[in-house]
C-alpha cells in the first residue's frame, strides 16, 4: 500500500536583534506566543487522535464501506503541523501511517464497541483536559510576564524618544531650555526606566526557560499517553481479524517507536532563534547602548560633591554635602546623589547660571546668587532669589568649579583673598547695638556681592549699608555678573540681567 507524500507548511524567522539594543527587535511574547502554539498544535494532536478512536468506535457497527469515514477524520493535515518533524519517526508520521492502515480496514465487530469506549477515549480525554490546564498556566505566567515586558519597553522607548527631542533642540535653542527638558537629566531618566525594563525582562526569562525544560518532560508523558491509549486500544480490537490486528499494530508500532525527546529536540532546532537560549548571560546595563546616549548636551562640564550652606534657620546645621552638575545647558544641578538606579533622578535644586550673580572666589569658598528653577516655569516664576554659600572640598577644587561656573555664566573667572561670601545687613547687626566697622576688601576691582537689604530703586553702588550707629558706610565696588567687569566706586554693576539692581 502506497503512502500519501505531505508537504506541511514551515515558517521561517527573522533573526533577533542586537541583545546590547536598549529596545530589542525580539518580542518576548513570540517565544510565550511559540510555546502557546505548541501546545495549541498537541491539544489538535490529540483531538485528532480522539477523533480517530471515536469514529472507529461507530464504524465498528457498519461494514468495510465505512471506515472511509474514519478516514476522513485524519485526512486533513495536522494544525500547526510545522510544529512536528515531517521525516519518519514521529507525529506527523505516526498519523500519515494511521491515514495509510486505515484505508485497508474493511470489517469491524460490534463486540469492541463498549470496550474502546470505556477505556481508551478516557486516557485522551484525561491528556485534552491536562493539555487545556498546561495551556491556561502559561497564558496566567510567562504570556502575562511578556506583557509586562512590553509594558516597560513602551515606557523606555517613550522617554528615550523624549531624549532626542530635546538633544536635537539644544543647539537650535542656543541651550535655553526647562530645567525639566535638560538632556542631562532625561538621560538619567532613560537610565533609570531602563533598569526597571532589564529587571522585568530578566525575570520573564527565567519564567520562561522553567516553562521550557517543564515542555521537555510534559511532551513526554503526552507522548507516554498517546502510545498508553493506542495500546489499549489494540487490546481492545484483538478479537478482530489478523488482517485488521496487523493493520492496527502497525499504527502502534509506528507510536512506540517515536524516542520520547525526538519532537521536542527536532523543535528546538527548528526554532532555536525564538527560544531563549540558557546558556546565554543576562542582559546587563552596562552594555546597552540607546540613541543620543553620548550626545555632548547629556555630558556634565564638571560633576562631583559641594557643601552648601542651609538656609534660613537651616544655617544652624552648617553646611551639608549634596552631589552638584554643570551642565552645557549652563544650569547648576543640585542632587542627593549620582545614583540613577534607586530613584528617578530630579533634580533638588536647579540654577540657571546666566541669570544669576556669582561671588568672588575666596580659598574653597564662593557664593551664587540666584532663583531655584526646578519647579517648573509657575514655580520659577514665584521664586525668590537666594544666596547660596558653597564650599568645596579644596581650593584647587573651588577654582575648577567656579571657573566652569564663570564661563557657564558668561563672565570671566574672578579672585580675591577676602572672604567671597556677600555681606547682608542682617549678618553685620550687632546684638549690642555697637556700630560695625563696614567691611575692608583689597584693591583688585572685585569684591563680595552686596544683594540682600537693598529697595527697588537703590543702586548697589549708590549707597551703602547702614551701620549700626546709623550713619552709611561708604560705597564699594561689586563684581559684576557674567561679565568679568567690575563697577566703579558709586556705579551701578551691570549683571547681564535686564533688571534693576536688587530685582533677581
Amino acid at each position: 500500500m502506497a503512502a500519501h507524500q505531505h508537504n506541511l507548511p514551515t515558517r521561517t524567522t527573522g533573526g533577533i536583534g542586537d541583545d546590547d539594543d536598549a529596545i530589542p527587535d525580539i518580542d518576548p511574547t513570540d517565544t510565550s506566543g511559540l510555546l502557546q502554539e505548541r501546545l495549541q498544535a498537541y491539544k489538535h494532536a490529540c483531538g485528532y487522535l480522539e477523533n480517530y478512536i471515536t469514529a472507529t468506535e461507530k464504524v465498528q457497527k457498519t461494514h468495510a464501506k465505512e471506515y472511509e469515514k474514519i478516514l476522513k477524520t485524519v485526512s486533513d493535515p495536522l494544525k500547526e503541523g510545522h510544529h512536528f518533524d515531517q521525516s519518519l519517526g514521529g507525529i506527523a508520521g505516526l498519523f500519515e501511517n494511521i491515514r495509510s492502515n486505515t484505508q485497508g480496514i474493511a470489517n469491524s465487530h460490534l463486540e469492541t464497541e463498549k470496550t474502546i469506549k470505556g477505556s481508551v477515549l478516557p486516557i485522551l480525554e484525561r491528556l485534552h483536559a491536562e493539555i487545556k490546564n498546561k495551556s491556561k498556566e502559561l497564558s496566567k505566567g510567562a504570556v502575562k510576564g511578556s506583557k509586562e515586558v512590553d509594558k516597560a519597553r513602551n515606557v523606555t522607548q517613550k522617554h528615550i524618544e523624549l531624549l532626542g527631542q530635546h538633544t536635537a533642540a539644544f543647539a537650535s535653542s542656543g541651550g535655553k531650555i526647562d530645567p525639566s527638558n535638560d538632556p542631562y537629566v532625561l538621560q538619567r531618566g532613560v537610565n533609570h526606566r531602563l533598569h526597571k525594563q532589564v529587571l522585568e525582562e530578566n525575570n520573564n526569562r527565567h519564567d520562561l526557560i522553567e516553562v521550557q525544560n517543564s515542555f521537555s518532560s510534559f511532551e513526554a508523558h503526552i507522548i507516554q499517553t498517546f502510545q498508553q491509549a493506542l495500546q489499549t486500544f489494540l487490546q481492545a480490537v484483538g478479537g478482530q481479524h489478523e488482517r485488521q490486528k496487523a493493520m492496527y499494530s502497525d499504527m502502534v508500532s509506528t507510536a512506540q517507536r517515536i524516542p520520547l525527546d525526538f519532537e521536542f529536540k527536532g523543535f528546538v532546532h527548528r526554532n532555536n532563534q525564538l527560544l531563549v537560549d540558557p546558556s546565554a548571560p543576562k542582559r546587563d546595563i552596562s552594555h546597552i547602548s540607546f540613541p543620543n546616549q553620548n550626545h555632548a548636551s547629556t555630558q556634565p562640564l564638571i560633576a562631583g560633591t559641594l557643601e552648601r550652606k542651609s538656609r534660613a534657620l537651616g544655617a544652624l546645621k552648617g553646611y551639608s554635602t549634596d552631589y552638584y552638575v554643570v551642565t552645557p545647558s549652563k544650569f547648576l544641578h543640585e542632587f542627593k546623589d549620582d545614583d540613577d538606579v534607586r530613584k528617578d533622578p530630579v533634580p533638588e535644586l536647579s540654577l540657571y547660571l546666566p541669570d544669576c550673580t556669582i561671588g568672588a572666589l575666596s580659598g574653597d569658598k564662593f557664593n551664587i546668587k540666584g532663583k531655584d528653577a526646578s519647579k517648573g516655569k509657575v514655580g520659577s516664576a514665584l521664586a525668590t532669589s537666594h544666596e547660596l554659600a558653597f564650599k568645596a572640598h579644596s581650593p584647587a577644587d573651588a577654582e575648577k568649579w567656579y571657573n566652569v561656573i564663570k564661563q557657564a555664566a558668561g563672565g570671566l573667572a574672578t579672585y580675591t583673598d577676602e572672604v567671597s561670601s556677600p555681606t547682608s545687613p542682617i549678618e553685620n547687626r550687632s546684638v549690642s547695638g555697637q556700630q560695625q566697622p563696614p567691611p575692608q576688601y583689597q584693591d583688585k576691582n572685585v569684591a563680595p556681592v552686596q544683594t540682600q537689604g537693598l529697595t527697588q530703586g537703590q543702586g548697589i553702588g549708590s549707597a551703602g549699608p547702614m551701620s549700626a550707629g546709623g550713619q552709611p558706610q561708604q560705597p564699594y565696588n561689586t563684581p559684576v555678573s557674567g561679565g568679568g567687569q567690575s563697577a566703579g566706586v558709586g556705579s551701578t554693576p551691570t549683571s547681564g540681567v535686564e533688571r534693576k539692581p536688587g530685582q533677581y
